[in-house]
């Protein structure tokens, strides 16, 4: 009988001690580890001038002009200050932020308050739009307490994190939450690799940061889902992407992108079927950029690239954010399916922000076009009408740049 007993409790403490070994417990308390952060995390507010122009004519009367006052009422373009706001975090003693690029782009002012109290002004060291990310100095020769990046890689699906940041410009909130999942995209940038969080994020907290346990960033808060603040879905920018682009922005003043020259689409089980390949994946090449690093290398649409230097590729998406992050100028092995059979293509890369296919998709992006039929002039929505509208971040549209002069509307009355 004391056998047994031995037995059985041999048996609860090999399982006490597997399940521990598993398992992280919920923290007792956050507090020890805000306390130590939040001296590293800053409110951002912006001021920018802003001119409205809801009338038919597409210019400004001269200061002084009598047509000014005549037509006042009609809506004559005017200028007025916007203000917004946003978060970000120390990462070099000397006053280096990092923050997101919606939060400060076209300001005019940025206003950077570290432990709720100082206030300094911060200049642009670089930025950039397509991941969203900018980096800012603050003018002043004090010191100050940095926080350091994390493996973002590591961060699994249940883990727990804490962000903490400037919603509603109340400044210096705490919300925790856990990883809901990883590898999310969601339409707001040309790389995006987002962790999904339900830790609290709300307006405001745009560019502050996202914490582990040990208290290292993993993630730079982004965009949240939902019209009117946090249900929380929230999505951070991996630490492990986001130091590539911060330390290319602090060194050269902006990035350096590696560059195949290739626009590509899924795999889809028809098309892997077609060309025999075992499962649907990999990114196959719909079309080569003449002259690009791809066309010089002799890969050709229809191709399926499935392992770039090293990696494999299983969903197109991973492709872009892989070659991006790749050094511009290296060789690299390119494992690409054709007629049923792998062969590699050894491929120097190009630069992306100098290439000329970069070129023209930046400039679709803002090219107008005209509808006839409404006589009206419309482009895309961009990243910048939605902060200063104030609108949802997956909002998408058009704004009317111009109404023709023979387009009549009427009053409500």
């Amino acid at each position: 009988m004391i056998k047994l007993k031995s037995y059985l409790i041999s048996i609860l403490i090999f399982l006490s001690i597997s399940v521990s070994s598993y398992s992280k417990g919920v923290p007792e308390s956050f507090a020890d580890l805000a306390e130590k952060l939040m001296p590293s995390v800053v409110n951002i507010s912006t001021t920018q001038t802003v001119v409205t122009n809801s009338n038919p004519f597409p210019f400004q009367f001269p200061p002084g002009s009598p047509f000014g006052d005549m037509f006042k009422e009609f809506g004559t373009p005017q200028e007025r200050k916007s203000s917004a706001l946003g978060s970000g975090f120390i990462i070099d003693e000397k006053g280096i932020v990092v923050t997101n690029n919606h939060v400060i782009q076209d300001a005019e002012d940025i206003i950077v308050k570290v432990n709720g109290d100082k206030e300094y002004k911060a200049t642009v060291v670089g930025s950039d739009p397509l991941s969203d990310i900018a980096v800012l100095q603050l003018d002043t020769k004090e010191k100050f307490i940095p926080v350091k990046f994390g493996d973002s890689d590591e961060a699994r699906i249940g883990d727990w994190v804490i962000a903490i940041g400037n919603p509603f410009g109340l400044g210096g909130t705490v919300t925790s939450g856990i990883i809901s999942a990883r590898n999310r995209s969601i339409g707001l940038s040309r790389y995006e690799d987002y962790i999904q969080t339900d830790a609290s994020i709300n307006s405001g907290n745009s560019g502050g940061p996202l914490f582990d346990m040990r208290g290292d960033v993993i993630g730079i808060n982004t965009a949240i889902l939902g019209r009117s603040g946090s249900i929380g879905i929230g999505f951070s920018i991996p630490s492990n992407s986001a130091k590539i682009v911060i330390d290319q922005l602090i060194e050269f003043g902006e990035t350096k992108r590696g560059w195949l020259g290739v626009r590509i689409q899924d795999v889809t089980k028809e098309i892997a079927d077609i060309e025999n390949l075992d499962e649907p994946r990999g990114a196959l090449v719909a079309s080569v950029a003449e002259n690009s690093p791809s066309d010089k290398a002799g890969v050709k649409a229809g191709d399926i690239i499935l392992e770039f230097n090293g990696e494999k590729i299983n969903q197109m998406k991973e492709l872009p954010i892989i070659v991006a992050r790749t050094e511009v100028g290296k060789k690299v092995d390119v494992k690409i399916w054709r007629n049923k059979k792998e062969i590699i293509k050894k491929i120097t890369l190009g630069r992306l922000e100098t290439s000329e296919d970069f070129k023209v998709s930046e400039k679709s992006q803002t090219d107008e076009n005209r509808i006839d039929k409404l006589k009206i002039t419309v482009r895309k929505l961009n990243n910048e009408d939605i902060r200063q509208r104030n609108l949802p971040n997956q909002t998408r549209g058009l704004v009317i740049t111009n109404i023709e002069n023979d387009f009549h509307c009427k009053f409500a009355r």
